[in-house]
């Protein structure tokens, strides 16, 4: 054993001493299950500074005994130099004698009567208490001392071992397998009791070469990593102690632009279950972010272990709400603190939390950002109206257009507003409750949301509108930091003649100069009244659901068209079809279809048609309730077909006006089809948020205005 390790076994189930009975006391059937003991400076260290008083010795006992736990005798043999030790369960305490409990689970192996006792061992992972107690008798059940008045601290560690519980270990190297079980760790090492069956396999492990160590309890995988072998035993209880090799952790790809920490007032703090050893801990967050948060430990003291895996985590608001993740420590640097003492600051990165919770935990910091900016509040709904009339968002041709269902449409918006979901997102900035900014976002599509209903007025020398898009790109940051698989992609509708979403989304697409990065593809803007079908198609022409290989066809001509996002961000891929999206539409009570059609003449596809159908009012241009026309052939494609698919397709809709999209525009100017607008149709992949974040930052520098602070309030997205 190491010197430094003089007192690293001898722990909760502590490892190994010696001193010697008269066989007068105890007998010459009297056997026990030994360990030889190897610590033998532990005396050197006793002096005047050490030493503790019996009532400090009886109340760590009865402390011991309270939790079950054990402490540890050693003898030392009357011939020769060799000192074994026994782990004995502390019982009675009467006055100052002592009875202790052999433990049930040794077997008789040892003949003590050969032995003299020494002294007894308290270990509490970082120190240990010696003491010389006299013995009074011994049995084959129990042992019984007389309390010395004082006893010494003696055998420091650095840093504090804890003991395990219900923790497997499985280790490899180099093809050869071993399990285990975890039995005492600190945050620089752990040890392995190597079971039965792998001991044999034990003398095949190479300690100049790392083992591959896997943590685990039932349910979950605890910590796994590549650890250097410091100590090998081939004992009877064989084992390995082990130090981890790496010290800082890196979960996720680098980026630029990470998740913004933060120091929250009053702090919040963390309660967890340790996975190691079942102890609840509990530690005040020093910083937070929508993905990870830091902590800071006294370094004797310290329980997290770099790679170590937390299942369930608590991050407690000043006991006002609660917040449940899955969390990983990530690093762990020393410092001293003001005092001069020895602390650790150690990282978390949260692995998975749910939707609902990571909203709320993004609001907080939202708002400790920036006291004015509201994300996914409890909106005052005739605020909310007021203000999107004030600005213009809502103006005369648009407001006519929803007039004879404005209670409908006033509903379905209060759904999304007033209701936690996790397909609508809205950020308001407001001041002594007057709206100044607004931006919303909803999930229509399966791995795209679609940013809309931006508006904004003068406040001041505050910019309110880039405030609020400044917000929802970082909000977009942490989400699909934490959800990468539900937000691929970010799209939004704006006018080339709109000049703000021009300057910010069209510059980011001209910045970019990459298709799949960035895409914007023109459409054509239809509202057509919807009449009644007159006739079917000619014999030739058949309009029914895609074959799979139409989805190719329709990819083949994109991509020749423009290359970029539209169909992957619009699920019009090859077997993206999805349903879970609109079961959670109907659980907020409301409406999202989708109906695809294939329309071809003698077998061959000339366009694809996609009917949206949702409520009126999840977007106030209904780009969510219409119907999108791409038209894969314009040479063979006439017109009069085009109208009539569309008469074929009204009977979807309630509403005497269809919305229609068609893409590509050219196909309405080519066939003089007339169209209301032109629509950007604007795609960014997630995959690229840093040169997003960092466009936008470059544009609008914090604090930084538009030349025309009024141009949010003319010229929202999708207006």
């Amino acid at each position: 054993m190491h010197k430094h390790d003089a007192g690293l076994r001898i722990s909760a189930s502590i490892p190994e001493p010696e001193e010697r009975f008269q066989s007068s006391q105890v007998g010459d059937n009297i056997h026990r299950f030994p360990r030889l003991f190897y610590n033998s400076e532990l005396e050197a260290q006793i002096s005047e500074e050490s030493s503790v008083s019996r009532k400090h010795l009886i109340n760590t006992l009865n402390y011991i005994n309270f939790q079950d736990g054990t402490i540890l005798l050693t003898f030392k043999h009357s011939k020769y130099d060799k000192v074994i030790s026994f782990d004995v369960r502390p019982m009675r305490i009467i006055e100052n004698s002592l009875d202790c409990e052999w433990l049930e689970t040794a077997p008789p192996v040892v003949n003590l009567a050969s032995y003299q006792f020494q002294y007894l061992l308290i270990s509490d992972g970082l120190k240990l208490i010696l003491a010389r107690p006299e013995m009074r008798s011994a049995s084959e059940d129990e042992i019984s001392f007389i309390l010395p008045e004082t006893c010494y601290e003696v055998g420091f560690r650095k840093i504090r071992r804890h003991p395990c519980e219900m923790v497997s270990a499985e280790l490899t190297q180099n093809g050869v397998m071993l399990g285990g079980t975890l039995k005492d760790f600190n945050v620089i090492s752990f040890r392995v009791d190597v079971s039965a069956q792998s001991r044999q396999s034990l003398q095949w492990v190479n300690t100049k070469f790392p083992l591959n160590v896997i943590l685990r309890n039932e349910d979950d995988i605890l910590y796994s990593g590549y650890c250097r072998i410091i100590r090998q035993s081939f004992s009877a209880r064989g084992n390995l102690v082990l130090e981890p090799l790496n010290n800082q952790g890196q979960r996720f790809m680098p980026r630029e632009y990470r998740t913004l920490r933060q120091r929250i007032s009053p702090s919040p703090s963390i309660i967890f279950r340790h996975p190691f050893t079942g102890r609840t801990i509990t530690l005040k967050v020093e910083d937070l972010s929508s993905s990870g948060f830091s902590v800071e430990e006294n370094e004797d003291s310290s329980v997290l272990l770099v790679g170590m895996i937390v299942p369930e985590l608590e991050i407690v608001f000043a006991d006002s709400f609660k917040i449940k993740c899955k969390t990983q420590v990530l690093y762990r640097n020393a410092f001293k603190d003001r005092m001069g003492k020895d602390c650790v600051k150690c990282g978390f990165v949260i692995l998975v939390m749910v939707i609902s919770d990571h909203t709320r935990l993004s609001a907080v910091l939202h708002k400790a950002r920036d006291e004015r900016s509201y994300l996914c509040n409890r909106v005052d709904m005739d605020s909310l109206w007021s203000f999107l009339f004030e600005t213009g968002f809502i103006y005369p041709k648009k407001y006519a257009s929803i007039l004879g269902a404005k209670e409908k449409f006033k509903g379905n918006f209060e759904k999304l507003y007033l209701q936690d979901s996790d397909i609508a997102r809205h950020l308001v900035y407001q001041e002594k409750g007057q709206i100044y900014g607004h931006m919303s976002m909803l999930r229509f599509y399966e791995n795209s949301w679609l940013i809309h209903h931006h508006a904004a007025k003068k406040y001041g020398d505050l910019g309110a509108g880039i405030e609020v898009l400044r917000q929802i790109v970082h909000y977009v940051n942490d989400f699909y930091t934490q959800y990468p698989d539900r937000m691929n992609f970010v799209i939004g509708y704006f006018r080339t003649e709109n000049k703000f979403p021009n300057r910010v989304f069209g510059g980011f697409e001209r910045y970019a100069k990459d298709p799949k990065v960035c895409s914007i593809d023109q459409v054509a803007y239809l509202i057509h009244q919807k009449c009644q079908m007159e006739k079917g198609l000619p014999d030739s022409w058949t309009l029914t659901e895609p074959e799979p290989e139409d989805f190719f066809e329709l990819k083949n001509f994109y991509e020749h068209e423009s290359g970029g996002l539209m169909l992957d961000a619009l699920d019009l891929e090859p077997g993206t079809r999805s349903y879970d999206l609109d079961k959670e539409y109907l659980r907020l009570g409301l409406k999202r279809k989708r109906h695809l059609f294939s329309l071809k003449k003698k077998g061959s596809v000339k366009a694809v048609f996609m009917v949206n159908v949702s409520d009126i009012g999840l977007n106030l241009s209904d780009l969510t309730n219409c119907i999108h026309a791409l038209v894969i052939d314009s040479d063979d494609l006439p017109k009069e077909i085009f109208y009539l698919c569309l008469s074929l397709l009204y009977r979807y809709y309630e509403q005497e006006e269809i919305h229609v999209l068609l893409y590509p525009l050219r196909y309405a100017e080519d066939r003089s089809i007339p169209y209301d607008k032109v629509y950007n149709l604007w795609v960014l992949s997630t995959q690229y948020l840093d040169s997003s974040l960092k466009y936008t930052e470059n544009l609008f520098g914090r604090g930084r205005q538009p030349k025309d602070p009024q141009s949010l309030s003319q010229a929202g997205i999708t207006k």
